[in-house]
């Protein structure tokens, strides 16, 4: 079982590799096909005490996570078209601990299960069109000033999902 420390980031945090090969990306996008699956077999069957509890102290409930995700991934969606439609655009950050506390995180989690299996159709779609130019296309996060590239975001968010499936994976084993 993993300590608190631990399980701020159960699978580790995402560091680009200094060369994306086409097989790291088809892995990362397989990844994010996977996913909506992935958190639904997780989430299934869980009590609404259980779906309550956090996966850390002073971290999120498995609810909160189930329910983070499609709205990160939402945004992610949004970045990827502005990045596809216009020269580096300067992406809109949100708050995701103030969404996090909104009265739809207490929601039961089928229907953001059911937002995020649809955006990750919508996803996958996009980088399977993806040309060896477009995955260089860029957009600039205004919070850090960091630019990515489209490859390099496809592995972070097939990362972040990865890793707030890992949240709910470890905390489950403790039940």
């Amino acid at each position: 079982m993993l300590t608190d420390e631990q399980m701020r980031y159960p699978i580790g945090k995402f560091e680009a590799p200094s060369t994306i090969t086409p097989e790291r990306l088809q892995q990362w996008i397989d990844s994010v096909r996977a996913l909506p699956a992935n958190v639904r077999a997780a989430v299934t069957g869980l009590t609404d005490a259980q779906l309550d509890t956090p996966y850390r102290k002073d971290g999120w409930t498995i609810r909160q996570v189930a329910h983070h995700l499609p709205d990160s991934h939402m945004n992610s969606l949004l970045r990827f078209k502005w990045a596809m439609t216009e020269d580096n655009p300067i992406i809109k950050p949100y708050d995701e601990v103030g969404f996090a506390l909104l009265a739809d995180y207490k929601l039961p989690v089928e229907s953001s299960l059911q937002m995020l299996e649809s955006i990750h159709v919508h996803l996958v779609c996009l980088f399977e069109s993806f040309t060896a130019d477009d995955i260089e296309r860029t957009f600039t996060h205004p919070a850090t000033g960091k630019t990515l590239t489209l490859k390099q975001a496809i592995g972070m968010y097939a990362w972040h999902g990865d890793h707030h499936l890992a949240h709910i994976i470890e905390t489950v084993k403790k039940f």
